[in-house]
């Protein structure tokens, strides 16, 4: 005979915790045998190399090592900060990040849009193999692609009829980062977007176009609640990366001609850490870079905090 279910649901409730309990206590060995990799892993790659933060404070020797280096307190970060440079690395990085978020963000979210409006799900899944294509290629794969299409003899100086070398031309390399992010990146990431889209309400989007809704007012009713949180969430994490401009590219659409324009504070820290061995001073300098990213990561999610009913990450 089947018993009969009790009516106290907090009994139940407080039955499977008990049990729960009882068989961890019986088994705990599977549960820390599974758990230990995990766990190992992020101690020895996520906080064992907390340690070097250290490295910003002292004269550091390799030979000699954490412990027998000259300790040098904020030395190195008054350097950095007193550098007749800095506001040109600080702008620079700046600059970058803030017109790649205000022309890259917005892409993907309405490449989103168009593609959810595209009705046949092959020429749909056509149109986003060709887009995803660009964020498969390597960085520096792409820079060169990027030389040698700008390069005085190649295809666009050949369609405007020019000789221009752009990628000497300070004025030139913001806009030749940002367009190629664009192009590499959009797709890619408009996946999360897309799948966001599909939680939109199929009937009310119909009942809009019944009532003779134009596209953008489709959007704005129906689309744009469904992503609202995913955007926000994006939104708020890009802001936190601000200060993290890729070096790998900034770097290697470097020239002696646009260093104007180009030397951002990640390949500072390159030049000055790898090729110069100033460690102290390029860790100072990074973890100047890093405080920056949180500290605009927090006043980003206070401040969408209070214009969103609270919400956050």
């Amino acid at each position: 005979m089947k018993k009969a279910l009790s009516p106290d649901t907090g009994k139940s409730g407080g039955s499977k915790m008990h049990n729960f309990i009882v068989y961890f206590r019986q088994h705990w060995q599977l549960y820390a045998l599974f758990m230990l990799p995990a766990f190992a892993l992020t101690i020895i790659f996520r906080y064992v190399p907390m340690g070097g933060v250290l490295i910003a404070f002292m004269e550091y020797n390799p030979i000699r090592g954490l412990l027998g280096s000259e300790w040098v307190g904020f030395a190195h970060f008054k350097r950095f900060l007193s550098s007749p440079d800095f506001m040109r690395y600080l702008m620079n990085t700046l600059k970058l990040s803030v017109y790649g978020l205000l022309w890259g963000f917005p892409a993907p979210i309405l490449l989103a849009f168009l593609l959810n409006r595209i009705l046949s799900k092959s020429i749909k899944q056509k149109i986003q193999l060709v887009l995803y294509m660009p964020n498969f290629i390597s960085v520096i794969v792409l820079c060169g692609i990027v030389r040698i299409m700008l390069a005085p003899t190649g295809m666009i100086n050949h369609l405007l009829g020019t000789s221009t070398n752009f990628m000497t031309m300070p004025s030139a390399f913001r806009t030749i980062y940002i367009a190629s992010g664009i192009w590499q990146g959009a797709g890619w990431a408009s996946i999360i977007y897309t799948a966001a889209l599909s939680n939109a309400s199929k009937e009310l989007k119909e009942a809009a176009v019944i009532d003779g809704a134009n596209i953008v007012q489709q959007i704005k009713a129906v689309e744009w609640p469904a992503i609202k949180d995913t955007v926000l969430i994006q939104f708020i994490m890009s802001v936190g990366n601000i200060m993290s401009v890729g070096f790998e590219k900034a770097y290697a659409l470097q020239t002696d001609l646009n260093l104007n324009a180009s030397e951002i504070i990640s390949t500072y820290v390159y030049k000055k850490g790898l090729l110069d061995g100033d460690y102290g001073f390029s860790t100072a300098v990074g973890l100047f870079n890093t405080v920056i990213n949180v500290i605009l990561l927090v006043t980003m999610n206070t401040l969408v905090k209070k214009m969103n009913d609270g919400k956050g990450i």
